[in-house]
Order: structure tokens, then sequence, then C-alpha cells
């Protein structure tokens, strides 16, 4: 026999799969056990019972095969006109017992005799197929983990939380702003801006509700927002997998066809065969020379029973298969490869829930003939704004203001800065943390700009590297009254902002990432006429040319700095435009020579070339013209000599040849008198001029790692010199005279071949230790008390 626990592990599946089993596949289920009790019962009495009991006829079976008389008519007229003899030999029991067992063989039809394994074995066949995808390999592992999945969405906190919040939440919220929108469109102005919003999908009260306010919106448990981010990531995985093929719908639909084929076969096959069931049965046995008698009458004592449950169980059949019937319509009357969430973001608000295909689809219309709660509360897991909900939350409960507040650090423009990095969100509680100056997001995945921004009232400078971000058009609105520095940097010309163009209050605006497409090199740079106030614009990029939107800020643009990581800058025409730049750096621009249209630039200042391919630099006597010109950096190039009509720039105050292949100066260099810093380290130069003696005014001068071999007296003439760099060079001494530097704070010496320092070095009492970079054995052959001096601070 089998035992009852071989039946445990599919009475205890049966729950967990219940969920998935529309009403028709429950409703055969309890069909099926009732065909099954039926043919239970049958093989019941099949074995308990006698099968069939005959009686001796007088007629032989010759005369029942002519046809001259029939059964009955025999019985009853053998009664009337003859005694019945037959073989008297003690083996009644025996002889009558093996001809009943002869007639049930042979006489009687095989329908009737095995009707109830029949329905045993169709009942059996029908709950194989309407179970086998729960076994089978290919879908059952799918179905049970989507079942584990789908409890654990149902039970989880955080879906009451996310349904609860949007139950109740007022319609109409303002839109969101992308801070990376898309740049093939132009904007020029706020109304602009409020017409071209980005359609982000939006928990309408997840996104609008001030976290911070933990009186009305609480915190989940630590443990409880783990579990939930753990099932948002299942939930991705098991999407990506399911919905990538059919199998689970193939199946279901084969098992169906199954079902109906094997049900229109038991219809046609019992509607023939059950008329065969008979009462009285004819049967012939070769005994007569045993019992006296050849032909029997048998009487087969359950077939008005048989019969009768023959026609129960077609009818339970015949509903079966109709209910199988209305599957198939079900099943091709429908797309169930294709299930929409609309009904699910029309009531519960989270409008970004997506419609999903194939496998996944089917199993969620299968749910639905469950139970669409299901769906309804599974949906949550695959929202994204849901999810950023609940890293929002996570933030929230992880970075608390005061832990912020610790982070603040004073930056380079002396602003108190936050600086975050690689966080999954932008935390709420930011925004508590109002005596913040300066904000800096890097690597920060979805950070949102909500209208609790304006609480930032000392907010100055943002910085966003790398940092697709939201905001409202409230926090759009403050944000651009009160920036006054602002960096982005990106690597896709995609995520460039167009909300920049409309920041009317920024002074600094710093854009660093690909402003040209590849193919085509055109420059993406939209008009920047609403940036009333700006003074300052940085481009790190590729550019080939000045952007043309430019000259929309000419009138009040003062800084212009472009650095072009090595891509040739072509065209500068447009700088003939701006002649209010003041500074102007152009760096790593692969520039062969000076651009012309740099000398156009009257009120220019200061000029950067660092890092470009300059090996001539004749055209420095265009300088002369550009009267306010004060700092000239020509560093880090390939320039090998330094022009003699350098001597026409009387206004330069600063000069930077450092970087670069010079051997020899020219005495012409020392005749601008106004030089206050000089840089000529890293050349190749072999001596210094005595002509040096003449710039009065010089406080920095370097020609650090050279090839000088003695420093001119007259170097020592210039007594405002606060900095000497002459290490790395072939010194072997240092004169005396540098006793007229009184004020030199920095002196580098290292790295020459300098045998003492000169005694006189104690004169110079603005010389200490710390500003004295020489070789320790040099500086421990002074004396003790020149050491003592120059230590004390």
């Amino acid at each position: 026999m089998i035992p009852v626990t071989e039946f445990k592990q599919f009475t205890e599946e049966q729950p967990a799969f219940r969920v998935i089993k529309p009403w028709w596949d429950v409703f055969h289920d309890y069909i099926c056990v009732i065909m099954l009790m039926i043919g239970v019962f049958g093989c019941t009495l099949q074995v308990t019972q006698d099968k069939i009991i005959c009686l001796p006829n007088h007629v032989s079976a010759k005369s029942l095969a002519e046809g001259t008389l029939n059964v009955s008519s025999n019985i009853s007229s053998s009664s009337a006109s003859q005694r019945m003899n037959g073989l008297n030999n003690n083996l009644d029991l025996q002889q009558y017992s093996f001809i009943n067992q002869i007639c049930y063989e042979k006489a009687l039809h095989w329908y009737a005799k095995y009707f109830p394994y029949l329905v045993v074995i169709h009942t059996l066949i029908f709950m194989i197929c309407g179970n086998f995808w729960f076994k089978f390999p290919g879908t059952s592992s799918k179905i049970e983990h989507f079942i584990s999945i789908l409890r654990k969405c149902f039970d989880s906190p955080w879906t009451t939380r996310a349904l609860s919040e949007v139950s109740g939440e007022n319609q109409g919220q303002d839109d969101q702003v992308s801070l990376f929108n898309n740049p093939s469109k132009p904007n020029s102005n706020i109304t602009t801006e409020e017409t071209n919003l980005v359609d982000t999908p939006i928990v309408k009260s997840v996104t609008d509700k001030v976290v911070a306010d933990k009186t009305t919106t609480g915190v989940l448990d630590r443990k409880e927002g783990e579990q939930a981010k753990a099932l948002f990531e299942k939930v991705k995985k098991f999407r990506l997998h399911v919905e990538e093929g059919d199998l689970l719908y193939l199946m279901y639909v084969r098992q169906v066809i199954l079902k109906v084929f094997k049900f229109v076969l038991i219809v046609v096959y019992n509607s023939v065969l059950v008329p065969n069931i008979h009462f009285i049965v004819p049967c012939t046995v070769e005994t007569e020379d045993m019992t006296g008698y050849d032909s029997f009458c048998c009487n087969h004592s359950k077939a008005h029973l048989f019969f009768n449950l023959a026609v129960v169980y077609i009818c339970f059949v015949g509903i079966y298969g109709s209910s199988c019937l209305y599957s198939l319509y079900w099943l091709f009357h429908r797309p169930l490869k294709e299930y929409s969430f609309e009904y699910v973001r029309q009531e519960t608000g989270i409008s970004d829930i997506p419609d999903v295909k194939n496998d996944f689809a089917f199993i969620l219309h299968l749910i639905d003939q469950y139970d669409s709660l299901y769906c309804k509360r599974f949906a949550v897991f695959l929202s994204e704004v849901s999810e950023n909900k609940l890293k929002q939350l996570n933030l929230n409960s992880e970075w608390s203001a005061d832990r912020l507040r610790q982070k603040l650090q004073r930056n380079a423009q002396d602003r108190l800065e936050l600086h975050l990095f690689m966080l999954p969100g932008l935390p709420d509680t930011v925004f508590e943390v109002t005596e913040m100056e300066s904000l800096k997001l890097e690597l920060i995945k979805g950070a949102a700009f909500p209208a609790m921004v304006s609480q930032l009232v000392n907010l100055q400078e943002l910085s966003l590297y790398n940092c697709p971000a939201n905001l409202k058009l409230a926090s759009l609105a403050f944000l651009k009254d009160h920036i006054k520095v602002l960096r982005v940097k990106f690597s896709d010309l995609k995520m460039l902002p167009h909300w920049i163009y409309n920041m009317r209050s920024i002074e600094e605006l710093h854009l660093m990432g690909p402003l040209c497409h590849d193919a085509s090199r055109s420059i993406s740079l939209d008009t920047l006429y609403e940036l009333k106030n700006l003074k300052l614009l940085l481009l790190k990029s590729n550019l080939n040319k000045v952007p043309p939107s430019l000259v929309d800020v000419a009138s009040h643009l003062e800084k212009l700095y472009i650095q072009n990581g090595g891509t040739k800058l072509i065209t500068l025409n447009n700088l003939k435009k701006m002649p209010h730049l003041t500074e102007l750096k152009l760096i790593q621009c692969d520039l062969e020579r000076i651009p012309h249209a740099v000398f156009s630039l009257a009120n220019l200042r200061e000029l950067d070339l660092k890092e470009n391919n300059l090996k001539s630099v004749e055209e420095i006597l265009s300088f002369q013209h550009c009267h306010k010109l004060t700092c000239l950096k020509l560093w880090h190039n390939n320039i090998a000599s330094i022009p003699d009509h350098i001597k026409k720039l009387k206004t330069l105050e600063y000069l930077y040849f450092n970087g670069n292949k010079i051997e020899v100066l020219p005495s012409s260099l020392f005749l601008c008198t106004k030089l206050r810093h000089l840089d000529l380290s890293n050349n190749y130069i072999k001596a210094i001029p005595p002509e040096i003696g003449v710039l009065q005014n010089l406080q920095y001068f370097s020609i650090s790692s050279n090839s000088v071999e003695a420093l001119p007296d007259e170097i020592f003439f210039c007594r405002k010199l606060k900095t000497l760099m002459v290490g790395n060079n072939k010194l072997t001494v240092l004169s005396p005279k540098i006793t007229n530097l009184t004020l030199l704070v920095l002196l580098e010496l290292k790295g020459n071949h300098l045998e003492a320092l000169p005694l006189e070095i104690a004169n110079c009492v603005s010389l200490k230790c710390s500003g004295l970079i020489v070789e320790d054995t040099l500086f421990d052959l002074l004396p003790l008390e020149i050491q003592q001096q120059m230590r004390e601070e």
C-alpha cells in the first residue's frame, strides 16, 4: 500500500501555489476529487463483491447460435416443458465458480469490467495535467521564486507604508524638473523651462512630503528597510529573467489543450461504450462433459450501479471539460503576454510603475484571478520612485543633520562647505543644515532638490559632479536667485542641464564635460543671455572654437577660462567681441602661436597659455597694445627663446616662463621694471645677466632646476626679494651679499654643490629655519647662535 506520507508534500505545496491557480483550476481540483472518489468506489466494489453469477441453460449453445430462441424464453419454457438434468459429480461449487470466472473473462464486455479503473486513470491524468507545470524544472523554479517574492512583498511594511501615504494625498502637486534635461531643445527663460518640464514619474505624496516631520511619517525599522531594499533588487532580477521568454504561458496553454483533448476523448468513447453494460449476459462454455451444459445465463450484479456511475462520471467530465473550454477561451481571447498597471497607477498614484510582458505578465494575470490586491501591493516594488523613496528614508535615518554638520569644512573660497560623495541619494536632512554656504555633490544618483531647499538661506555655491538630480519649480526659483557659484561636471553631453541658462544670479559658472559631439564637433552651448551677472566662465571641455553664445555675455564677462584637454582650439575670433575680458586662460588648447584675437583685448590684465605647444613668442610685441596686461603666463610650453622686444611690455608685474626650453636670458627681459614675480624654473639656463639688478620691485624670483653656476652680485640689489628659488642648479658658492636681502622669507638652495653657507645669512632677519630649504649638513655647519636665531619663530 502507498503510505499517506507520500502525499504530504503535495498537500503542503498546494497552499503555496493557490495564489497562482485561477478559479477554474481550483474547480478542476474539486471535480477531480469527486471523479477519483467515483473510480475508487467502483474499484472497491470490483474487489470486494462477486463479479458475476451464472446459471445453466437447457438450450444448447448451437441452438442459441442459430437464434431459434432467446435466453428469457428458454428459461421460462424449460420450467414448463421439462426438468433440467445435469451430471452429478459432487463438484457443484467448484464447477460453477469455474464457469463464473470463465464467463466473466470471456462473455462480459471489457468496458463493464474496467470502467472503474479507467475512471481512476483518467482522473489521475487530469490531476497531473493540472499540476505538471508546478513540477516541470523550467517553470517550477520561476513559480516558486515568484511566490516567495510575492509573499514578502505583500507582507512588507514598506508596501503598507507606500500605499497608505499615497491614498490620502492631495492632487495637483508640482511636477519635477530634471537637472539633466535633453540639451537638444533651446531654453532661454523661465517660462520656456516651465513648459518643458521633464515628465518625471513621481509618487505624488512621497516626493512632496517633508520626511523630516517624523511625527507624521515615522521611520522604518533599519532591518525592515534593509529587507525592503533587498526585495527591490530581487524583483528587478526576477523581472529581467522572466520577461525574456514565454515558457510558463506555453506550458499552461499546452496543459489546457491536453485536458480539452482528453475531455473530448472521454466523452466520445464513454458515450459509445456505456450501453455495453448489461445486467444479463449470455455465456457459452465447453463444459458439457463435466456439467452437462454448455450454455449459461449470467447476471452482472454491478451492471446497474456501474451504468449509473458511468452516467454521473460523464456528467462531471462534461462540467470539467466546459470549464477547460472556458479557460482555453480566456487564454486566446485576452493578450496575456502583456500586463498593464494602468488601474494600479490611477488608484495608488504611483505613476511610474512599468507595464510588463511575456511570462511575467502571464503570472500577474493569473494572480488577478485569485485576488487583484496582490498585484497592487506587488506593483509598489516595480516603481523606481518608490525605491528611491525607500532609499531616501534610509538615508535620512543614517545621515542625521548633526552628522552632516560634522562634515562641514571651509573650502578654498572660505565658504562653509558640505561635500557628499557616492551616496544612493540626497538626504532631506541636508536642508536642515541652514548654516551651509556651499554644497558639493559628487557621484550621487537620483539627488532631488525639493521646495524645502529654500531653508538654505546662506547657500551661495553649488557643485554637481556627475550627479544627475531633480528639482521642482519652487526650488528652481530659489536657486536661481541665491546661487552665486555653480559648478557642473558631466560625462555625457545629454546630461548638461538646461536650467543653467536661467540662473540669473550666478557670477561664476564652471562647466566640465564634453561640449562637442564627436561626429560633427558642433558646440552645444545655448544662449547665455539671461546670465546678467556672470563674471567668470570656465569651460573644461573639448572645444574646437570659442562658443558663439559667449557674445551674449560679452558686455559683462570678465574672466574666461578654457581648459581643452589637448584638443586643438582652432577658431578664436569670437574673443574679439569680448573687449571687457580682464583674465583669459587657454590651457591645453594645442596652440602653436599666441592667438591674434588676444591682442584686441584692451582691458586684459592676465593671460595664461599653460601647457600648449608654443615654440615661438615673437608675437609678444603686440601685447604693447594691451596697456593693462600685468600677468603673462607662458609656462609649460616648448619656447626656446625670449624675444628682445619683450622690453616693450612695461606693465608686466608677473611673468612665467617656467617649464620651457630656454637656454639664454636676454638682457632686455630685465627692462620690464615693474616685474614683481619672475619664474624661470625648469629650463636650460646657464647664466643670469647682471641686468637683473634693475628689477627693484622684484619680490619672487625662481630659477630652480636649471644649469646656473653662479648668481650675479646684482641679484642682491633686488632688496624687495622675499622668495629666491635657486635649487637644483650648479652653484658652488653663495655670495655674502645675501645680507642685503633683509626681507627674504623663502630661500631654496637644495640640490647645488655648495660647501658652506655664508655667515651673513644671519642678517636675513626674516628668514627662518622653515623657510631655508637646504641640505641638513650645510645648515649644521652654521654657528649655533645663527642656528638658534633661525629656529626662533
